[in-house]
């Protein structure tokens, strides 16, 4: 896709923006345990963020990947690997005897898609997307992927199944953007790839971590 004109401050900018979300992320959901305080403020600050760029910007939407021309296109490059990796989360877990999947996990696997949208988005379009159009920086994209993938592991510390899934997601996604941007069908996936992976691999209920205070769970 053909590049739009965004000057290097404001590439360097965003960049920035999304390190200080994922330096909130320890503060406010690991430490302070404000995880579903955290989450909506993070994607309401960042949908309005995403809307004034679309007002004061044309074309800025479908360059970041947030189209549905290429929806089904990208999406079976996806479906695939999703299998894989779901037949992977099964196994693992049957081993280590930590699939603990309850009726939570579907208000999880319809919720954590958007969570999933915006992940990407900071990961995928602002940080790997940035960096491979930042003026003289030049840098190869085999290095820019692995930078993020490296980045959005250590999100996750210091869970270590989180991290080693999300670091591999992470690759894979990073050169299917490259091929084909669309943020939808990515974050969809991560959504119900990340869902599944806490209920059987890690062992964990996202929903009681996020929703369990507020109905006294």
């Amino acid at each position: 896709m053909a590049q739009l004109p965004i000057s290097n401050k404001r590439r360097y900018c965003e960049i920035s923006a999304v390190i200080l979300t994922a330096l909130g992320k320890f503060v406010f959901m690991d430490y302070l345990e404000w995880r579903f305080a955290f989450v909506l403020v993070a994607i309401i600050s960042w949908l309005v963020y995403i809307i004034h760029r679309h007002k004061t910007q044309n074309g800025i939407i479908k360059y970041w990947g947030f189209r549905t021309d290429n929806f089904f296109k990208v999406a079976k490059r996806v479906v695939p690997f999703g299998l894989v990796a779901v037949i992977g989360f099964i196994a693992i877990g049957w081993y280590n005897k930590t699939i603990n999947v309850t009726w939570h996990i579907i208000p999880i696997l319809v919720l954590y898609p958007i969570w999933g949208c915006i992940q990407q988005f900071l990961l995928i379009a602002l940080t790997a997307g940035n960096l491979q159009h930042i003026k003289g920086l030049q840098w190869h994209k085999w290095l820019i992927v692995l930078l993020s993938a490296v980045l959005f592991g250590a999100i996750h510390y210091p869970w270590a199944w989180l991290m080693a899934g999300t670091f591999i997601l992470a690759l894979f996604y990073g050169f299917i953007y490259f091929r084909e941007r669309n943020i939808y069908v990515l974050g969809l996936f991560h959504g119900w790839l990340g869902a599944l992976f806490y209920y059987t691999v890690v062992g964990r209920d996202p929903f009681l971590e996020m929703f369990g205070g507020l109905f006294g769970m």
